[in-house]
């Protein structure tokens, strides 16, 4: 699915992030370019990190829309095989261990999903 633009928040319906799946996402500052990242669905929770490896700076979806280790535990840097927890955004295995994706906030509000910037 491509991105939703929004400035200083991005909002959907949580059911369009299934578990086990991801959606990309864009956010808005107040000032400065738009910025990429992804909420995922990972056991029924949700969570969202800026679209960018600590390792290389590179978007993790190297194929658009695919965060997802092969088998579904883990999110994955397409570029360098950087490994990263769904829970916490921590890089467990590959080239950057103990680095840490930027997370974003999400919340709830009714069947919706809010993601922001972090205050």
């Amino acid at each position: 699915m491509d991105a939703a633009r929004a400035v200083g928040a991005w909002r959907a319906c949580a059911a369009a992030v299934a578990p086990g799946r991801a959606l990309r996402v864009e956010l808005a500052r107040e000032a400065g370019a738009p910025v990429g990242g992804f909420v995922v669905n990972h056991d029924g929770r949700h969570y969202a990190y800026v679209n960018r490896c600590p390792h290389a700076g590179t978007a993790l979806d190297r194929r658009r829309g695919h965060f997802f280790s092969d088998d579904g535990r883990l999110l994955a840097c397409g570029t360098h095989g950087a490994v990263f927890a769904p829970e916490t955004g921590v890089c467990v295995e590959g080239p950057c261990p103990g680095a840490r994706l930027e997370p974003l906030r999400v919340e709830r509000d009714g069947d919706d999903l809010i993601v922001t910037w972090p205050s």
